[in-house]
């Protein structure tokens, strides 16, 4: 196969927006031993650079998943290494184990504990692989941290931007709306302007062991999608019984065995059958161990709360969008309230929109451009 243009010095260097000649810069590569870090690694490598890769062992693989293509544990720690042998660059492995438990896996635990849905990758990029990925690559005299997220960082007229990436398919920019723009300015994404196929194409080229590895699937620490099982592990009390009660009539419907298994929106699992029309978890009331329940209808929103906002250059005046939802659409919204710096505010839907769980994230964005965002602490019924 022939090499990709991308795999030649000068392609590779202007991935990266050095400050200075290739040769004369260090880039520091996060590898959680996927074959994206793997192929920023590799050209970071090729662009002239040296080149530093860091993993962080956030928990115990074995223990944990029990299978392969999770991301920054056993095997994926020695296919970082690997590809970090083959590429001729240093590589380091810290334990940041104890710090991803607390920050990311026991909020996780507590999130659904009190009825939410919570979304841990976020915390994890806002925690562990940013602020202290930060500190290690700003110790170690690095010009900038790159990473295989599919976001696009763009130079706009008032500074850096994040972008979405080329490929919707792949774009992860409703995980990083947390970024900061400081933060921006050091990072590096790379692969935001290529799609996988030409991704894996360029680790094939490269040598790199990992060209087929599977992506990671679901949360990483979560073995076989079920969450509940590593909630109650952690919080035993998850798995306290309650009722299933009806929304309107407040009819008690049925049983159930732990709050952490709901969310609002799902629809299926709630076996209440017999009922006149379908009904969904319309709300969670976690300290009375109640799962609310009741037609579509009810889902609608007119309007969420954010708290722990964050904003990434200026909020223009008209045009703004959100996800609700890692895989949602984005629906046109109004912002009521500052947005940033950690204050609370209000995004108003346009048109009633369904599924909005407290606990989540919702993004926002101007056109491709992400302007920031918060977690979903209430939402607000639409009438109309």
């Amino acid at each position: 196969m022939p090499e990709s243009r991308l795999l030649e010095p000068a392609s590779a260097a202007g991935l990266f927006d050095l400050p200075r000649p290739a040769s004369e810069c260090r880039i520091v590569v996060a590898m959680s031993g996927g074959v994206d870090s793997s192929v920023v690694a590799a050209l970071a490598a090729k662009s002239g650079a040296e080149v530093i890769g860091i993993t962080l062992q956030l928990y115990d693989f074995g223990t944990a998943t029990g299978r392969k293509g999770a991301c920054c544990a056993g095997d994926d720690i020695a296919d970082a290494r690997a590809v970090a042998d083959r590429l001729g660059i240093a590589h380091y492995v810290y334990d940041h184990e104890s710090a991803f438990r607390e920050d990311v896996v026991e909020a996780f635990a507590d999130e659904y504990l009190a009825g939410r849905t919570p979304v841990p990758c976020i915390r994890c990029n806002m925690g562990p692989k940013f602020t202290d990925l930060f500190a290690m690559a700003r110790e170690l005299g690095a010009d900038c941290l790159a990473t295989g997220h599919y976001v696009r960082r763009v130079e706009g007229p008032a500074g850096v931007e994040l972008h979405r990436a080329l490929d919707p398919a792949r774009d992860q920019s409703y995980f990083l709306y947390a970024t900061t723009e400081d933060q921006l300015d050091y990072l590096r994404f790379p692969l935001g302007g290529l799609p996988k196929a030409e991704v894996r194409d360029l680790a094939e080229a490269a040598g790199l062991r990992n060209a087929a590895k599977p992506d990671s699937q679901d949360i990483c620490f979560v073995p076989d999608g079920d969450y509940a099982k590593i909630v109650k592990k952690l919080r035993p009390e998850g798995g306290r019984a309650g009722d299933i009660v009806h929304a309107q009539s407040g009819e008690v419907l049925g049983r159930h065995q732990g709050v952490i298994h709901y969310t609002v929106g799902q629809r299926r699992g709630l076996e209440i059958g017999g009922q006149p029309e379908p009904l969904y978890v319309v709300g969670i009331d976690a300290d009375k161990a109640q799962v609310l329940v009741g037609p579509r209808p009810m889902l609608a929103v007119s309007a969420a709360r954010l708290i722990e906002t964050n904003r990434i250059g200026p909020l223009p005046d008209a045009g703004l969008t959100a996800k609700v939802r890692s895989l949602a659409k984005p629906v046109p919204v109004t912002l009521e309230g500052a947005l940033g710096g950690g204050a609370a505010t209000t995004i108003r839907f346009a048109q009633p929109e369904y599924g909005v769980a407290p606990g989540q994230a919702a993004v926002i964005y101007a056109g491709e451009r992400v302007v920031g965002g918060g977690w979903i602490d209430g939402t607000t019924g639409f009438e109309g």
